[in-house]
């Protein structure tokens, strides 16, 4: 997991802690679960558009921002940064969006017990 960029020991420790005893079906679960997934507000009239999840382990979603803040040095994330912003996102929303993204790859590094490898790094 700390070969994730901006993912150091204490952001690992903290992610193992709380998912090492969950079994989760898909990357979405893991993302709701970490509360980074939008959420759809609904009342009896209309279906609201989507926002931040309220919801969520409050200490994982935390370590996710914290870690996707500090990836922002790696141009991978830099780049995928940078495209939310200029679709209009604001600072938070680009973050709460490169979180969502990061926790995905979280995911599949803890189902598959692999090693974080760039997309920009070359296929070998």
């Amino acid at each position: 997991m700390t070969s994730m960029p901006g993912v150091g020991i204490g952001t690992a420790v903290k992610h193992l802690i709380k998912v090492a005893h969950k079994a989760f079906a898909s990357a979405a679960h893991f993302a709701a679960y970490a509360g980074v997934a939008p959420a759809t507000r609904r009342c009896g009239l209309c279906i609201c558009s989507e926002h931040p999840s309220k919801h969520g382990n409050k200490l994982l979603k935390h370590a996710l921002l914290t870690s996707s803040f500090a990836a922002l040095r790696d141009p991978v994330s830099r780049t995928y940064y940078g495209y939310k912003i200029q679709q209009g996102k604001r600072h938070n929303q680009a973050l709460i969006a490169l979180a969502r993204r990061r926790s995905d790859v979280l995911f599949a590094i803890l189902r598959d017990d692999t090693i974080y490898q760039s997309e920009s790094a070359p296929n070998a």
